[in-house]
């Protein structure tokens, strides 16, 4: 364990009941900013505790790197006996996360609805694929899909590689971050109103959230985005340049900054040719733009000049792969790693000084704080031996 719970959501008890990614992405941000996480998995377990490799103690990097600062139980909701054990815990509980596909709690009998008559002060966050209703309501949402149908794949990628999916799950984790963010806003509305409420995060309404500029743009323009790779479709220079070394990625958003830049590079004629003088002319001429700059950086290693180009307040950065990322200096500065014994894991990007985040729990075993969960809740060790012997809280996943 690393470090005392120091987290502004100290006290709050969340009952985790989502898998996969969105879901227990919240959870884990609850988590590290204080709140009591139980983490609740079906019998056969968190699917993702088998996406590898690599795996540790045959649980997978996938789970290990969005479920720690949390307690884990297992429960067989199918069950009326595994439902009544979910209703002991959410008694005292201050937030009922799932993801479960819509009408699955309500066919148990144990929907929003039902819940909020029995609990009214819970507040129910639900993450989604689209939504309850309308013509998607209810059907399951993957994040490539909805990269997919979101338009965000068909700004991503260049004219010859086609609609291209972002390298990392993108959907999920911004779905994960609005869940996190209406959970907050339903407690600060708690507060004063004393009722909890439904709150939903879906990956198609995450998805559309994520295109700007390119809904602005066609909001103004009525002309369809094109993909432009590493290009801003706004600005110019603003890509992925090549040097004599390590490439460098240039986001000059202004005259003084790219005026600032040629002379850096020992080029100042570019800023001053009539094709490159403003930002819409470089736009206009960014293929033009590409080859004198890359000419003139080609005497550079792209490592070193961004140093250069960024104390001199000319945005600039090189191109790392993760490992480079992780390594880097000012990752362990702000705190961006975190060792917990032979648990590695990402920081917590949010830094606040009173409240600060704190990483306590290493990623549970499965079901690895049934006791203790089940006694909290007011069960005795012969009802847990008993719920254990009947399967509904198993102590052992089922294959």
């Amino acid at each position: 364990m690393s470090g005392a719970n120091t987290g502004a959501l100290k006290g709050l008890k969340v009952i985790d009941l989502s898998r996969v990614l969105g879901g227990p992405f919240a959870g884990q941000i609850l988590g590290d900013h204080g709140a009591d996480v139980i983490k609740i998995e079906p019998p056969t377990g968190d699917e993702t505790r088998e996406w590898g490799s690599p795996f540790q103690e045959e649980t997978a990097s996938y789970f290990i790197g969005i479920n720690r600062n949390k307690r884990a139980l297992a429960l067989d909701l199918r069950q009326e006996a595994g439902r009544d054990v979910l209703m002991r815990l959410l008694a005292d509980a201050d937030v009922l996360l799932e993801n479960f596909k819509t009408g699955t709690l309500e066919k148990w009998g144990i929907g929003y609805d039902r819940l909020s008559e029995r609990f009214p002060r819970l507040i129910h966050c639900r993450v989604s694929g689209f939504g309850a209703d309308g013509p998607l309501g209810g059907m399951p949402g993957y994040d490539a899909i909805l990269q997919a149908m979101g338009g965000i794949m068909s700004v991503n990628g260049t004219p010859e590689s086609g609609p291209t999916r972002v390298g990392l799950p993108v959907v999920d984790m911004v779905t994960g971050l609005n869940a996190v963010q209406g959970i907050l806003l339903a407690l600060h509305h708690r507060q004063t109103s004393g009722a909890g409420q439904f709150v939903e995060a879906a990956l198609f309404d995450s998805a559309l959230s994520l295109l700007h500029p390119h809904a602005a743009n066609y909001a103004l323009s009525g002309n369809l985005p094109r993909r432009t790779g590493n290009d801003h479709p706004n600005i110019s220079p603003y890509s992925t340049y090549a040097t004599g070394g390590r490439p460098i990625y240039l986001s000059i958003g202004n005259d003084r900054q790219f005026s600032r830049l040629c002379d850096l590079i020992g080029a100042p004629q570019i800023a001053a040719d009539p094709r490159f003088v403003s930002n819409g002319a470089r736009v206009t001429n960014r293929a033009e733009l590409r080859m004198v700059l890359e000419t003139a950086l080609a005497g550079y290693d792209g490592a070193e000049l961004a140093e250069t180009l960024i104390a001199a307040g000319v945005p600039a950065g090189p191109v790392l792969d993760v490992g480079e990322a992780l390594a880097h200096p000012h990752a362990a500065h702000r705190e961006m790693t975190v060792s917990m014994g032979e648990y590695r894991g990402l920081g917590a990007p949010i830094k606040a000084t009173a409240t600060p985040a704190s990483f306590r729990r290493k990623p549970p075993r499965f079901a690895e704080h049934r006791a203790e969960i089940l006694a909290e809740a007011g069960f005795s060790a012969d009802e847990i031996a008993h719920l254990t012997d009947e399967g509904i809280t198993p102590d052992k996943r089922r294959i």
